[in-house]
């Protein structure tokens, strides 16, 4: 082991000390944390995990990826509107309307971002590195400035569907809305776990990942493979999109601008390229979060996470997971 790993992993063991010393002392506080930064967590893993497919197959850092997933969260507070739903309860209505727009906003979201992949990153797909980053900056600002148009630089609110039903277990509180986060976060990232090891687009994905040209010689459609990555990602995201909406009833045009940069911090932490990496890492930046607004303060907490990211590519470039991808 390198002396920038046992740095690493001092830092972690620190960390983790201390945080247990906070669950011996006051362990109400310290679940009621846990519980916010689990969902927290949850959220920043669905959007961590289009980060790393995207990088994973192409090498490429899709900065307007917060943006797809704050877009989602737009067009789904758009699209629950036609839906005489009643905020503050839940009622039939609003299951419905939710069942319905949930998948519908995802599937918008994948064909927007299979647009986007076909207009903007395909044409630089043989380019120097510096152009698609360039594209994804600049197609980050676009998609910003489609949302300022449409709704304005205001706050938009998101409406309250979900149950109200919360418990009180042993001094710490959770509701439907948290378990609803953490549940749906699970069985997104198992359904993508299950497509990538189990189906054939799945295997065709991790092929081109090792190694695109020996892909293509094997009979692989790398452009379909590809856009099919783009398109899971934006899945992925708009779920993600709904779900902050669901949860905080807020959202605004630049959202996907710190989500997205923490996102990406999650998806560095665990593994640029790794998709368990990625998951497990948007649920330690999530909690990191949380407790860093409970224990140092809210005005720490940037400073926190992205001393994070410093810290991941100083003392281990690879990440939690290590690096599954090589360099191609």
């Amino acid at each position: 082991m390198s002396l920038p790993d046992y740095g690493f992993y001092i830092l972690c063991g620190t960390a983790v000390i201390l945080l247990a010393a906070q669950a011996v002392t006051h362990p109400t506080q310290f679940f009621q944390v846990f519980i916010f930064g689990l969902t927290q967590g949850a959220i920043y893993a669905l959007v961590a995990l289009g980060y790393t497919m995207v990088y994973g197959i192409i090498e490429l850092i899709n900065f307007a990826h917060g943006d797809v997933f704050t877009l989602g969260a737009y067009i789904g507070t758009t699209l629950l509107g036609f839906f005489a739903i009643t905020e503050g309860t839940f009622t039939a209505i609003n299951l419905i309307a939710l069942i319905i727009v949930f998948p519908v906003v995802m599937l918008i979201m994948g064909g927007i971002n299979i647009t986007i992949e076909r207009v903007a990153y395909r044409p630089l797909r043989n380019a120097p590195r510096l152009a698609p980053l360039i594209t994804a900056i600049g197609m980050s600002f676009f998609l910003e400035g489609v949302m300022f148009l449409w709704r304005g630089p205001a706050t938009v609110h998101f409406p309250d569907i979900l149950p109200t039903q919360s418990w009180y277990v042993a001094g710490v509180f959770f509701g439907v809305r948290d378990i609803f986060v953490v549940v749906v976060g699970a069985v997104l990232v198992s359904l993508l776990a299950v497509f990538i090891n189990q189906t054939k687009l799945g295997k065709a994905m991790r092929a081109t990942a090792q190694d695109r040209d020996a892909a293509q010689l094997m009979g692989i459609d790398i452009n379909r493979t590809i856009a099919a990555t783009f398109f899971i990602g934006a899945l992925l995201a708009g779920a993600g999109g709904i779900i902050w909406g669901l949860y905080y009833n807020t959202i605004y045009y630049q959202l996907g601008f710190r989500s997205g940069l923490i996102a990406f911090t999650a998806a560095v932490f665990g593994g640029i390229g790794n998709i368990p990496g990625a998951a497990i890492g948007g649920l330690v930046i999530g909690l990191t979060a949380a407790f860093s607004d409970s224990y140092i303060g809210s005005k720490w907490t940037q400073v926190v996470i992205f001393g994070i990211l410093i810290g991941v590519l100083v003392f281990r470039p690879t990440g939690l997971l290590g690096m599954r991808v090589p360099e191609k």
